[in-house]
């Protein structure tokens, strides 16, 4: 008799790790979600109970005679971000910690968007394992700690930034997850309802169908057509929508003072030059954060005559042109700078607005800053362990550099004593740093501050009757009563006629 074979046991196929499959495991996911949120909270922490600055005061919950009926918030302007803001109001009344944790909360929610945006694209480009995984938490953390992000989140009023991104940002997460090459008509109004959603919290998402396009273009397959003739109906969809919102766009930029081709004192032709300047501001402040300035003194540039203008212009037009010309060797890099330049187009381009430079204008393109820098680092020919602690360290200092803005967000006193010593010569932060110290109850300082903004331009009404108000606090009321006499002179009221008869 032949000797039967033993029956060899197979071994059972070895599950994939994460660094084979792409995928993380589920627990590491939920742990990771976790701990950004809480980073987000500690490095934010300072600012939480910071009060209202600004544009704060202007809004909805601010009105003397507010009310708690949902109609009269939100028909007007971006009817989603005030609707945001009637439910703050519904549960904290003007308490700011609410509206600082909330602002908190939807820069959490960008982050996680951001994550799932970066690694689709990193995916399409061809990274796998280990290294996708490592470059898609490294850029969703830069996006969370950097401190080039602190304007949009610590500012209540830049909830508009915050929100109309999220809505934006999952928009493009619907095409870009879509379950075939073609978006269907089921995603396509997904995409629609958030692309709305996005517009109603801030009008500068309207730039969303020209991502889709340059997406469709440089990989759906890739450098073709094909894939926007395939997405016909998303675009179909799109342009009835946006022929929609164009009018309530067009005639909020028309009758705004301090935006749009109407706004007094401005003209594009000054604004563009300015902006050539101010976008290698913004990408300066990306690789190196440090001498941020929540309201610097940016000059307006009379047209290209400005030296400074013309190379930023030229550097521009430059980087763009490399950019197409090597779009197939560095295809990631290449679509990260020219999502950059479009993203940032409808505030810093033709548009003219009041001011020229604004930190939180970044929250948009700040994805196309990060596909430049994963596509580079994806590049680095060095171990996964040097690659992670490089990160470690970028994000451990941006943290901390966050951490510090925040503080002064916490600090009104602070935050626009930093301000006026770095724009020495311009009104808004020296007025503002005179407020901040009257709103604390020291009259002192808040009058020598009034006094020290009135020699850089002569004083308007509003400086001279809370400069008054100033002195007042000091007894001193012939003084007092000089200065109100002068805001009359300027601009006749009751209420200086009854700030008189107090000071009387």
């Amino acid at each position: 008799m032949k000797p039967t074979k033993r029956k060899e046991r197979r071994k059972p196929a070895r599950a994939a790790t994460p660094d084979e499959s792409g995928h993380p495991q589920w627990w590491a996911g939920i742990a990771a979600l976790f701990a950004a949120l809480a980073l987000a909270f500690i490095v934010y922490g300072p600012a939480l109970h910071g009060p209202f600055v600004l544009d704060d005061l202007y809004l909805p919950f601010f009105k003397p005679h507010v009310s708690s009926a949902l109609t009269s918030w939100i028909l007007g302007v971006r009817p989603v971000l005030m609707f945001s803001f009637w439910l703050n109001f519904q549960s904290g009344g003007q308490d700011p910690y609410a509206y600082h944790a909330v602002n908190v909360l939807l820069h959490f929610l960008d982050t996680a968007a951001v994550f799932f945006i970066v690694r689709k694209l990193l995916r399409w480009a061809k990274t796998e394992g280990k290294l996708l995984n490592l470059l898609s938490g490294f850029a969703a953390g830069v996006f969370l700690l950097h401190p080039l992000q602190t304007e949009s989140v610590a500012y209540v009023a830049s909830r508009s930034e915050v929100l109309s991104v999220l809505f934006f940002n999952l928009a493009f997460l619907v095409f870009l997850y879509r379950r075939k090459e073609g978006v269907s008509l089921l995603e396509s109004v997904g995409i629609l309802i958030l692309y709305a959603a996005a517009a109603g919290s801030k009008e500068h998402t309207v730039i969303l169908p020209a991502l889709l396009l340059l997406t469709d273009y440089f990989w759906n397959p890739g450098f073709q057509a094909q894939g926007i003739v395939r997405n016909w109906k998303l675009y179909s969809l799109i342009a009835a929508a946006g022929a929609l919102l164009a009018l309530p766009v067009l005639t909020l930029l028309r009758h705004s003072t301090t935006a749009g081709f109407g706004a007094k004192g401005l003209h594009w032709y000054e604004y563009f030059p300015a902006q050539c300047r101010v976008i290698w501001d913004y990408i300066r402040l990306f690789v190196m954060p440090f001498g941020q300035n929540v309201d610097p003194d940016i000059a307006v540039s009379r047209g290209f005559t400005d030296p400074l203008a013309l190379v930023g212009c030229a550097a521009l037009i430059a980087v763009s042109f490399a950019a197409w010309h090597f779009r197939r060797r560095y295809t990631l890099a290449s679509f990260g700078w020219l999502v950059f330049l479009l993203l940032l187009a409808p505030t810093s381009s033709f548009m003219p607005i009041a001011d020229a430079y604004a930190e939180r204008r970044v929250y948009l393109p700040f994805i196309g800053l990060l596909l430049i820098t994963v596509d580079l680092l994806r590049r680095w020919k060095t171990s996964h362990a040097v690659l992670a602690a490089a990160m470690g360290g970028i994000l451990l200092v941006e943290g901390m550099l966050t951490y510090q803005r925040s503080v002064l967000w916490g600090d009104p006193i602070a935050l626009w004593q930093d301000a006026a010593a770095k724009s020495p010569h311009k009104i808004r932060p020296n007025f503002q740093l005179a407020k901040a110290y009257f709103d604390a109850g020291q009259f002192g300082p808040a009058a020598e501050q009034y006094e020290r903004t009135a020699r850089i331009q002569p004083p308007g009404y509003s400086l001279l009757v809370d400069w008054a108000l100033a002195l007042q606090g000091l007894r001193q009321y012939d003084a007092a009563i000089e200065k109100l006499q002068q805001a009359l002179a300027q601009h006749p009221s009751a209420h200086i006629y009854a700030e008189l008869a107090k000071e009387y």
